[in-house]
């Protein structure tokens, strides 16, 4: 048991999927896991382990933004040796070629966070996703014909900016999307040597400013989740 999840040694899997939303754990277990267990109900902060195709596999919430974020990826690698975190998130499009539904690969992560600043004073260090999951991913999406794309994503501080127009420099420099937790995974995953992956599917597009209903939500994340599940495959 750490502080703030409640498993028992054991309970955890090596391998950990993670979206934002402890509801969202709940429903990828529900979906796609079998025999699975609750072991986290702390803060809400859901967390399940079951198997997939024979492996298992857990699925754990960790609340938005890199705060929230990091404990639990902290406390999972720390307390728990979990080796592989894959998050499963939402993103909005920062380009008009990244469309709705789209499965974004992050293969390196930007950042309005000074998260790194502390570690690396006058200097930007650059986190990145682990090869290995990555080029899992892009065979499991390319055999099964699901569109993805791959590239730098924004990890923000914020959900509300000031400037609803601040987004078109990031776009310049070829970010493709937004959203709040990658940079503390690739950061964390890099500092205790374990692999990460970051799979996010575009919820809305801050270009046409296009948004997917809740329901439309749940049945276009089923591609990121699958691929993320095979990722995770030995």
């Amino acid at each position: 048991m750490s502080t703030h999840i409640e498993a028992k040694q054991g309970e955890i899997a090596a391998t950990v999927l993670m979206p934002g939303d402890p509801l969202r754990a709940k429903w990828i277990a529900e979906t796609f896991l079998e025999d699975a267990f609750c072991y986290n109900k702390i803060r809400g902060m859901l967390g399940y382990t079951g198997t997939y195709k024979g492996q298992r596999i857990s699925v754990q919430g960790s609340g938005m933004g890199m705060p929230s974020a990091m404990i639990y990826f902290h406390e999972l690698i720390q307390d728990y040796e979990v080796k592989n975190i894959i998050r499963v998130g939402s993103a909005g499009s920062y380009q008009e070629n990244v469309k709705i539904n789209d499965v974004v690969l992050a293969m390196a992560a930007s950042t309005t966070s000074g998260i790194n600043n502390s570690k690396f004073i006058n200097s930007d260090y650059s986190p990145t996703a682990n090869f290995e999951l990555f080029i899992k991913a892009v065979n499991y999406a390319q055999e099964h014909k699901i569109p993805i794309k791959a590239g730098n994503v924004l990890s923000s501080d914020e959900f509300y900016v000031d400037d609803p127009e601040e987004y078109k420099l990031w776009a310049q420099y070829g970010v493709l999307c937004v959203e709040m937790e990658t940079a503390g995974l690739y950061t964390i995953a890099a500092k205790y040597n374990i692999k990460a992956l970051s799979i996010l599917t575009i919820s809305d597009s801050l270009v046409t400013k296009e948004r997917l209903s809740a329901h439309a939500r749940e049945s276009s994340f089923k591609d990121m989740v699958k691929i993320a599940l095979a990722a995770a495959l030995p």
